[in-house]
């Protein structure tokens, strides 16, 4: 099982902030999982929260964004911090033209890696049209459908008519259910069940024995839960 940091290591920095990243990386989380939204200008920055004091990211380019949020990263910036590691994409923003941005930012990147230190991204969303829209650009990225308050069957139903790789339920939701059960029956569909947001020790241990792919956390502590993969840049773990 790995263990996913929930926009970096938010209680130890700003939240899908590069220092939120980096400090997740450096306490041995497996990957992280961050937000991101398209600005006017066409660059996807890395935000919970689709407003902002001077209107939507959508409506502000990266400029004008950065004027009044300065602490809001760039993806590209991020992907950097976090090679190595897996990073799980939320898209935010519904237009269309994100998932467009962010295929062909993975493209671009892919096409200039070195050695064997490539991108590790795995593409969610709420919005399964989004999703859809990345596995129809980019069918070797691995994408899951997001569902919260969804049962986990309706959710895997979803997931498999739309031909994603991965179902990302809420906590307290699958807790509802037999969690060995729904997990065995994803993995014979051939999908990944990756939880958010658990910060109880106790829940991650549940689904780490019911054998979930990953989980989601707030708490840095629960990093210890993880597969403690070798960080490839030689990084202190």
């Amino acid at each position: 099982m790995l263990v996913l940091a929930h926009r970096g290591a938010n209680r130890l920095a700003l939240e899908n902030t590069v220092a939120a990243m980096d400090a997740a990386v450096d306490l041995g989380a497996d990957g992280v999982e961050l937000d991101v939204h398209r600005t006017a200008d066409g660059v996807l920055v890395v935000r919970h929260d689709a407003e902002t004091a001077d209107g939507p990211i959508g409506e502000l380019t990266l400029s004008a964004l950065q004027s009044v949020q300065p602490e809001v990263p760039v993806l590209a910036a991020v992907l950097d911090v976090c090679r190595g590691r897996l990073v799980n994409v939320e898209v935010k923003d519904s237009d269309p033209r994100a998932a467009e941005a962010l295929v062909a930012l993975l493209a671009g990147r892919s096409a200039g890696a070195h050695e064997d230190v490539v991108d590790e991204v795995l593409v969610s969303s709420f919005d399964v049209a989004t999703v859809d829209r990345v596995r129809a650009a980019a069918p070797h990225l691995p994408t899951g459908f997001l569902s919260f308050g969804l049962p986990p069957d309706d959710a895997l139903a979803i997931a498999i008519d739309h031909g994603h790789t991965a179902v990302h339920p809420d906590v307290w939701t699958l807790l509802q259910v037999d969690v060995p059960e729904f997990v065995t029956r994803a993995h014979d569909l051939g999908l990944q069940v990756n939880v958010w947001t658990v910060n109880d020790p106790l829940q991650v241990e549940q689904l780490r024995d019911a054998g979930v792919d990953a989980v989601i956390t707030d708490d840095e502590q629960l990093y210890a839960f993880g597969d403690r993969r070798g960080d490839v840049r030689g990084r202190p773990r």
